[in-house]
């Protein structure tokens, strides 16, 4: 499970798999890509997928935790 206080990151990393995010605490995303970023509300139970390829870093911008669990498919 990855936490991820305030003002805390990912850095940049490459998903080689494609992978499934399960929100387990809700909160606000926000992400950065090569193209740009966005940001992304976490609601607990409302999983998403990515494919692989994905180039990013996660960050937390608010003043709250939020977690999730991230599993990579083979």
């Amino acid at each position: 499970m990855a936490f991820f206080g305030p003002g805390s990151q990912t850095g940049w990393h490459k998903h080689e798999l494609d992978y499934v995010v399960v929100p387990t605490i809700a909160g606000h995303m926000t992400y950065e890509t090569a193209d740009g970023g966005d940001s992304r509300e976490l609601v607990v139970g409302a999983s998403y997928s990515r494919p692989a390829g994905g180039e990013h870093n996660v960050i937390n911008t608010t003043d709250a935790e939020f977690a999730f669990v991230e599993v990579e498919l083979k």
